[in-house]
């Protein structure tokens, strides 16, 4: 069932949504994000067209019905030539549109569709921005196209702030990071996670012996920044010290190499796998007992939401974690998290430490975790979006309030 027919059924047809997403969709490690929230939103009776890059025409990814632009596989060349055919199709469609919502990669040219759209005289679409994240690599590791990437960042995030519509950010720390106008941000909507899809990792769950080991998982990229290869000597050091854990390094990225090393010394306590399907992650899950982040105190994991922690705790699962605001902010006073005060090898090593000293009361930490996970659901992250989306079109547009929101927040 397409976008067009969803509200129908529902009999609740909203605002109809032009989402842009410039990359490859189906290859991308976060495609989880977009295809689950766009479920959630038309769910909701919204219209929304999800536009990637792809071969050309109406496709189904991840059971979305999604359209497709294709490109060429050219750096710089091929995202002019989507963002041209995208153009097109929007300047033809734009009486339909209510909200254009794009991210950084397509500022330039949002801004030169506002401009065509000024000159048709139509009643134009809304043009909104929204931020997930900061550039990742660090900048002591950056290639000339990172450091691009960066420049160009900065560039569209100006743009932003001063021609959009509207604003909407992942967190709210990110939308001060990034000094969006208080009164162009129209809201901020988290990950989440797919609790119907991870909870099949918890049946399938056999929690260690006393003496057993413990099996620890991480999934996702395996970039330098993540700070893999510190947990990797840290695991190496409690086994030495005379405890027992084992830990799954799931995905690829660009200390995949590194770690394969530190794996091919690690007396087998260290396995690197490579990535797998969205929908096989639960079963990696299900075979082990703790997932781990052990993410830097830096700025651009501070602004973000951990969409892994979120996964971790739908399958079930206690976390090791970093103490750092991004997780602390989730967690709060939650009881299935160990905390790793810093996230150098000590810092790892006293954060090992209790998870063994503690390798009895997992199963409960994991029910703990489990019930912590429906607050942070894609559908709670859908809602915020179309609360966010509804009161910015709104205001822009000086609509009354909507007659079922006054109901919804009435009950």
């Amino acid at each position: 069932m397409n976008e067009d027919t969803i509200g129908e059924k529902r009999g609740c047809a909203r605002h109809h949504i032009a989402w842009i997403y410039s990359g490859a969709l189906a290859e991308s490690l976060d495609s989880s994000t977009w295809l689950r929230i766009v479920e959630q939103l038309r769910g909701l009776g919204w219209r929304v067209t999800l536009i990637v890059a792809g071969i050309g025409g109406r496709q189904e990814i991840g059971g979305v019905d999604v359209l497709c632009f294709s490109r060429p596989d050219i750096y710089l060349l091929r995202q002019v030539a989507f963002h041209l055919k995208v153009l097109r199709w929007l300047y033809g469609e734009c009486d339909s549109i209510d909200v254009v919502l794009f991210h950084e990669m397509s500022a330039p040219w949002m801004l030169l569709l506002r401009a065509l759209l000024h000159l048709k005289d139509s009643q134009r679409s809304l043009m909104v921005m929204d931020s997930r994240s900061l550039p990742m690599t660090d900048a002591e590791l950056e290639t000339w196209k990172d450091k691009v990437r960066r420049m160009a960042f900065g560039v569209d995030n100006r743009i932003g702030n001063a021609w959009a519509d509207g604003r909407l950010a992942i967190t709210k720390r990110l939308a001060e990071a990034l000094h969006i106008p208080k009164e162009k941000l129209w809201g901020t909507w988290p990950s989440g996670a797919a609790v119907e899809v991870f909870s099949s990792a918890r049946g399938g769950r056999s929690w260690p012996t006393p003496e057993g080991p413990v099996r620890l998982i991480y999934h996702g990229a395996l970039h330098r920044e993540r700070n893999l290869a510190t947990l990797c000597e840290a695991v190496m050091r409690a086994n030495e010290g005379g405890m027992s854990f084992s830990l799954s390094l799931v995905g690829d990225g660009t200390d995949r190499s590194r770690l394969m090393e530190l794996a091919s010394h690690s007396k087998g306590c260290i396995r690197v796998a490579p990535s797998v399907p969205y929908m096989e992650v639960p079963r990696f899950l299900a075979g082990a007992h703790v997932g781990v982040a052990p993410f830097a105190d830096e700025e651009k994991f501070r602004v973000s939401s951990p969409i892994k922690l979120f996964e971790y705790m739908a399958a079930g699962m206690p976390i090791l974690a970093t103490q750092i605001v991004c997780h602390t902010d989730v967690v709060g006073e939650g009881k299935y998290v160990f905390w790793a005060e810093e996230a150098d090898e000590a810092g790892l090593l006293e954060g090992l430490k209790r998870v063994w000293g503690a390798r009895h009361t997992l199963a409960e930490m994991g029910h703990e975790a489990e019930f912590a996970s429906n607050s942070w659901t894609w559908a709670a992250s859908a809602r915020k979006l179309a609360d966010a989306l509804e009161s910015g079109i709104r205001e822009a547009r000086k609509l009354p309030q909507d007659p079922r929101s006054q109901a919804m927040a009435v009950r």
